[in-house]
């Protein structure tokens, strides 16, 4: 077992987008992250270098998150190497759009699986060991679709409040153990998840009259993960510049 004092972080859904901005913030001296990826090697290799640039360690771990077993093995070898996993982020997820009565069930099926049940697979094996820790920080990425609903995202909103109402479950189960559970719900955030949608129009929509960068995330969740946000838990805070 390696017994760095660094602290262990799992970032999900890390190679590109506000996944490697967020693994980017948290991958400091002090810490240790995991990249995960699901096919994308190379960006996920990518990420870490950006890490390592920054004097921080971080290693790619190839997992779906979709699947149960396969985030359950992920996760005890990390355990089993370091003992703990101090920091986990919530992040990976798909969108699949389309109005509800040409939905196909794939289309609302692997949403939900990567979206929402992730949380789960993921979580799982890491809280138990948060617990018999005292101490962990875990941070979920959901987004103001899941807030307000978004029509032609009947699937990736229901997916998102799950992430919501999941947040807020599971941060009152645990508080106790010096474990906080908060939701980061961003809006526009200027990513290749916005490809193929009218982004003119969307500005005018935003009081901010911009996208958002990943970096206006990523600096949240660093906050989030610190010492100074211990007394923060169960909360659902926008990144969306006033949209809602």
């Amino acid at each position: 077992m390696n017994k760095s004092n660094k602290q262990i972080v799992l970032v999900t859904g890390g190679s590109s987008g506000i996944g490697r901005a967020i693994a980017v913030e948290l991958g400091t001296e002090e810490r240790f992250v995991y990249v995960n990826f699901h096919s994308h090697e190379k960006k996920a290799l990518e990420t870490c270098r950006l890490i390592e640039d920054n004097n921080g360690k971080a290693e790619v771990v190839q997992f779906d998150v979709s699947d149960l077993k396969a985030s359950e093995q992920a996760v005890k070898s990390i355990l089993k190497k370091h003992g703990r996993i101090d920091i986990l982020v919530n992040n990976a997820g798909i969108r699949r759009d389309k109005l509800m009565a040409w939905m196909k069930e794939l289309d609302w099926k692997n949403i939900i699986d990567t979206n929402l049940s992730s949380f789960f697979n993921v979580s799982k094996f890491i809280v138990k060991n948060m617990i018999s820790k005292r101490f962990g920080r875990i941070i979920n990425i959901t987004s103001t679709s899941g807030q307000i609903g978004v029509a032609g995202q009947v699937n990736y909103s229901a997916a998102k409040a799950g992430i919501i109402g999941a947040t807020k479950a599971l941060a009152k189960e645990i508080a106790r153990k010096n474990i906080t559970v908060n939701a980061v719900a961003p809006g526009f955030i200027d990513t290749g998840m916005l490809d193929g949608m009218p982004m003119d129009e969307i500005k005018k929509m935003i009081p901010c009259a911009r996208l958002g960068t990943v970096e206006d995330v990523s600096a949240l969740v660093g906050f989030l993960c610190s010492d100074k946000a211990g007394y923060i838990t169960g909360q659902v805070i926008g990144v969306n510049g006033g949209i809602v």
